[in-house]
């Protein structure tokens, strides 16, 4: 099977780094908003991909730098070709876009965006991909895809918002772009909690490392879990976990725990 390691991996188009378990993503174009390039929609879909099989990294923390987290697709490097692009060229971008939620989803790690200041089309969706939302009250959340002429429906959105925050509070923010401040996101239901600004990534990062220390496996079972049921019913929902379960109990992991529950002391899982 194949593994790899990614701790010394090398980004060309955001910041990455690993400490301990925990990878760090940061989107580095301040001076914009961290807005997403043709080449980095690109590097993070094949990083993500590559996550199924990285072997050091059990946890993924998203954010961005200078107080914004992403303000979506460059206008310049991206909205102004896609405009003199074929029917062909734009379903390869869309494509492209979507393939990078897909792997978000796909990959066994729990990923833990933390939220601050802009955090708008792309950028949001980049948010409703990753598994935990931190953000803070001062946060700008708006799905701005209606604004510029298209429809609400890109990159998942209109499957991925509305299981987080409901079916008519999405068509809210699908069908009129409008923006909401972490507190309102929080209410809907976005944010998992709202961070001070200068501890969200600490608090995320943190969360990130407790989810890796625990049972690996059984995070990147409930993950996967989570979103195949979506399309299924009670019954083949209930079958479906009751395999991923008895999957689960087969790992050393579940050994540990039980032993170290007998033994009175804190489990320390490995992962296998």
């Amino acid at each position: 099977m194949k593994k790899v390691k990614l701790t010394d991996y090398q980004a060309s188009h955001f910041a990455y780094a690993v400490s301990g378990k925990v990878a760090t993503i940061t989107l580095n174009r301040p001076e914009r908003k961290n807005p997403l390039t043709f080449e980095s929609y690109a590097e993070l879909r094949d990083l993500f991909r590559e996550m199924s099989y990285a072997s050091d990294v059990k946890a993924v923390v998203m954010t961005g730098a200078g107080g914004n987290f992403c303000s979506g697709g460059d206008v310049h490097d991206i909205i102004g070709k896609l405009v003199k692009m074929d029917m062909t060229e734009l379903m390869q971008f869309t494509r492209m876009t979507g393939d990078m939620v897909k792997a978000m989803r796909a990959c066994p790690q729990p990923i833990v965006a933390a939220i601050d200041g802009v955090c708008t089309g792309a950028g949001a969706m980049i948010a409703c991909g990753s598994d935990l939302r931190f953000g803070t009250a001062r946060s700008k959340l708006a799905f701005l895809f209606v604004r510029v002429g298209l429809a609400g429906a890109d990159m998942g959105a209109c499957t991925l918002l509305p299981r987080l925050i409901g079916l008519s509070r999405a068509a809210d923010l699908l069908y009129t772009g409008r923006v909401i401040g972490g507190d309102e996101a929080e209410r809907f239901g976005f944010y998992n909690r709202l961070v001070d600004p200068e501890h969200v990534l600490e608090e995320a990062t943190a969360m990130a490392a407790s989810l890796a220390d625990g049972p690996t496996f059984g995070h990147a079972m409930t993950k996967t879990m989570l979103f195949q049921e979506w399309s299924h019913g009670l019954n083949e929902c209930i079958e479906a976990e009751a395999q991923a379960q008895a999957i689960c109990m087969k790992t050393r992991d579940f050994e540990r725990a039980y032993h170290a529950f007998v033994a009175k002391q804190k489990p320390v899982f490995e992962g296998d």
